[in-house]
């Protein structure tokens, strides 16, 4: 019984270690499509467009998936996270999390 437990633990914890590990190198260099949008480092200077700059990494990764799976939509992000991998999602996530976020949050 224990050892059932134990096996079930861990089949229930691999798909935490298959996550692809993100690369912020490789992230900045994928995100030059995002640039038009988002900025070059994640501040949009549109408002119409969220900033990405020092958001959770976890964040970004579930945003950009459930925009790749559909669970969320919008029309534009859907075209772009299609195309992503799990890996490019990685490295995008880990990029945009590690760039400075807004200072001042202030609703203007």
């Amino acid at each position: 019984m224990i050892k059932n437990s134990i096996l079930l633990l861990l089949l229930l914890a691999l798909p935490m270690t298959l996550q692809a590990k993100g690369n912020p190198a490789a992230g900045q260099e994928k995100a030059k499509v995002c640039e038009a949008c988002h900025g070059p480092t994640g501040q949009s200077m549109d408002p119409n467009y969220p900033n990405l700059a020092g958001q959770y990494k976890s964040y970004l990764t579930q945003a950009l998936s459930d925009y790749r799976s559909g669970r969320r939509t919008n029309p534009i992000m859907a075209g772009f996270a299609s195309q992503l991998s799990n890996q490019d999602i990685a490295d995008l996530s880990a990029w945009y999390s590690e760039q400075e976020g807004l200072r001042d949050l202030k609703i203007k």
